[in-house]
C-alpha cells in the first residue's frame, strides 16, 4: 500500500473513496527491559530528551503502523482514512500500543 495514502483525516486529497470496508487495526505489546529501564533512568537524571524512551515508543508506533497497513491489505483497502494511534499500559511496564483506521478502497479523481 502506498503509504501517501494514509491520512488522518476523512479524505484523501484528488481520490474519490469507492468503497468503505471497515475499521483495520495493528496492535504491539511492548514492555521496557531491566537494562532499558536503567540507562531511561540514569538519562532522566540530567534531564532532557530521553533517547532510551524515544527510541521505544518510536519503534511500537511503527510496528502498530506496520500490521494497521498489513491488515488493511489482507482485506483489500488501497487507503486508510482517519488513522489514529492509542496506547494503554497493561500493566507496569507494559504498554499497548494500537494504530487504527477506515479502510477504503479509492480512485484517483
Amino acid at each position: 500500500m502506498d503509504t501517501s495514502l494514509i491520512t488522518t483525516s476523512t479524505a484523501l486529497e484528488g481520490y474519490r473513496v469507492v468503497k468503505h470496508l471497515g475499521i483495520v487495526r495493528g496492535i504491539t505489546v511492548r514492555s521496557r527491559s531491566a537494562l532499558g529501564n536503567i540507562a531511561g533512568g540514569f538519562q532522566s537524571l540530567f534531564g532532557g530528551r530521553l533517547s532510551i524512551y524515544v527510541e521505544l515508543c518510536e519503534n511500537a508506533r511503527e510496528e502498530a503502523y506496520q500490521l494497521l497497513i498489513q491488515h488493511a491489505q489482507a482485506i483489500g483497502a488501497n487507503g486508510i482514512i482517519n488513522m489514529r494511534y492509542d496506547a494503554n499500559e497493561v500493566m507496569q511496564g507494559i504498554t499497548e500500543v494500537l494504530a487504527y483506521g477506515t479502510a477504503v478502497v479509492v480512485e484517483k479523481i
